[in-house]
């Protein structure tokens, strides 16, 4: 059975966590959360380069001890590492990891102060309200958890952007080459660009349904066959995703290609409008009584209703019906209307590659500047600069701006934002550079009021350029920390600051509404890779993704403009 880098990565992330609960050395652990985070984002498949024997040590990050345990995963589904550590701790407290807020160092805390291994043992501690007394939980966390637990069900989980897309993108090309199929897409969630998806629904064209059914469940990654029929058939892939895949009449593909991207309100919303039409509109086409008038494509099902064509990001019946009925729906940004980058690391600081690499990544992808922006000293376990490496970094990038040709390189800092609002470096030393971006790394269980106050003040800095990733959220395994987005994106206007949507597939933050938001408040958002290393100038594609949900235009998204119309910008604030 094939085995993909998603599969690969969480190995490598739960032998991190499991190190972690049993007490490991930092520095190993961190290796392992490294390389499974670099294998999801990688474009390149893993197994394909161990079959042909590539050095694994050249992609970033990969040591020649971790080269040997991602091949020993692919040739054999399992790694001794992970078998050791499954027997030496107790079987069940991986579910504990699975509880939202429960990180391995406080699994760690339950195991060894409270005997805690199994969701009952945790159960039974919170109604005991036997946790609120360890050291780092406290009453809030406590109620969190029973939260947590509430919510906490043995359902289908979801799955990242980045992860689907590692089990749709050889599944399509596969598709691709069965005889019979003339065109084949993703439909659902997942075409809608939901940060998350469920499952997969996969539409084609072609003939010779029968044969085409049975090739699709014959795919070397299918782990069960849920259903099969002459037209549909349902599979479960070995990860764990479901795949629902349907052939369809050409004459019907617009119709059904509407129907099962979605949402369910936007679709009951157009049919709605198409009975005040007179007509029924399904994922067989659009019918004025037994007549099909239209269906053959999307535009057509649009332009039955007396609307024009809705891009798919928009179909949440959230104003996009409205929006098109009075000629106002938004030229949604696209990828190649970026120029440029805001938010990148170097080895300086926790990234993989030199300035040098970094720039060159950045120009293949056809950007015009990049923004270096590594941690600031707070962040030590990012080996974040102080100001004596930061001032050198500067000369350095000086220098190098001397010998690039078609990229321009900006000298920046992710300076963290403390806890009272200040700034981790001094406004002498950020004075000295072209952009600051502000973030929240720390103290992320503040009250509503006090986080709000605490980033506003930061924001009030002379030389405060973007906040970033302006939840802390990360997907799946950190809820965002409370705070008031309204009135940050005020400030944002009121100061001439920007906000800042990350690219990072296990990020996404700006959430869409709140991009909307800063739409509506004439706030321009950057979609930022804060690439770690060369490949992850790739997710860009994700933020543009999300900055379409929100309605984002081009002239709202602030690296959409010239380097010459940018620097103004950034300036605006001192």
């Amino acid at each position: 059975m094939p085995i993909r880098n998603a599969d690969i990565a969480a190995i490598l992330e739960e032998i991190a966590d499991l190190l972690e609960i049993d007490g490991a050395n930092v520095f190993r652990i961190r290796a392992y959360h490294n390389a499974a985070r670099i294998l999801k984002e990688l474009g390149q498949d893993v197994r394909t380069m161990v079959e042909k024997g590539e050095d694994l040590t050249r992609l970033p990050g990969i040591g020649a001890d971790l080269a040997g345990k991602i091949k020993e995963i692919v040739d054999t589904g399992r790694c001794k590492v992970l078998d050791d550590l499954h027997k030496r701790l107790p079987p069940a407290i991986v579910e504990l990891l699975r509880i939202p807020g429960l990180g391995p160092k406080r699994v760690r805390v339950l195991y060894r102060e409270l005997g805690i291994q199994t969701l009952e043992q945790l159960r039974r501690a919170v109604r005991e309200h036997r946790i609120r007394s360890l050291p780092g939980f406290g009453e809030k966390t406590e109620m969190h958890i029973a939260d947590a637990l509430e919510a906490h069900g043995g359902g289908v989980g979801r799955y990242t952007r980045v992860a689907a897309d590692q089990y749709a993108a050889p599944l399509l090309d596969y598709l691709n080459t069965v005889p019979g199929i003339d065109k084949v897409v993703i439909a659902g969630s997942y075409r809608r660009a939901k940060e998350t998806v469920g499952d997969l629904d996969i539409l084609a064209t072609g003939s010779s349904e029968g044969l085409v059914m049975q090739r699709f469940v014959e795919y070397d990654d299918v782990e069960e066959i849920l259903s099969q029929g002459p037209t549909r058939a349902s599979v479960l892939l070995r990860g764990g995703l479901q795949v629902d895949f349907r052939v369809v009449p050409k004459e019907s593909y617009g119709a059904a290609l509407h129907y099962f991207t979605g949402s369910k309100a936007h679709n009951i919303a157009i049919r709605r409008l198409g009975q005040e039409r007179g007509l029924k509109i399904n994922e067989y086409g659009v019918f004025r009584g037994d007549k099909r008038v239209a269906g053959d494509t999307e535009e057509s099902v649009f332009a039955s209703v007396g609307l024009p064509f809705i891009p798919a990001e928009l179909r949440e019946d959230q104003g996009e019906i409205e929006a098109a009925k009075a000629g106002y729906l938004p030229k949604l940004v696209e990828l190649s209307d970026l120029k440029g980058d805001l938010h990148a690391h170097t080895k300086a600081s926790d990234g993989h590659n030199t300035i040098l690499e970094m720039a060159q990544a950045a120009k293949s992808h056809g950007l015009q500047y990049l923004a270096i922006t590594e941690h600031s000293r707070r962040l030590t376990v990012a080996h974040g600069l102080d100001p004596v490496r930061l001032l050198k970094q500067i000369d350095e990038i000086d220098k190098l701006n001397e010998t690039l040709d078609g990229i321009v390189l900006l000298k920046g800092i992710e300076v963290d934002i403390l806890e009272d609002g200040s700034l981790d470096l001094p406004d002498d030393v950020l004075g000295r550079l072209d952009i600051v971006v502000g973030a929240v790394h720390s103290r992320f269980g503040l009250s509503r009021i006090k986080q709000t106050e605490r980033i506003l003040r930061a924001m009030d800095r002379p030389y405060f350029n973007i906040l970033a990733h302006p939840s802390g959220r990360l997907i799946g395994r950190r809820e965002p920390y409370e705070v008031d987005m309204s009135r940050i994106i005020r400030k944002a206007k009121e100061r001439g600051c920007f906000l800042e949507l990350n690219a990072n597939p296990e990020r996404l933050d700006l959430v869409d509404s709140h991009c909307r938001m800063a739409r509506e408040e004439g706030v321009l958002v950057s979609l930022n890779s804060d690439a770690h290393s060369i490949l992850d100038f790739r997710n860009l594609r994700y933020a543009v993704g999300q900055a379409r949900r929100g309605w984002l235009e081009p002239g709202d998204v602030l690296n959409t403009r010239s380097l010459k119309e940018l620097r103004p910008l950034l300036c605006g604030t001192r």
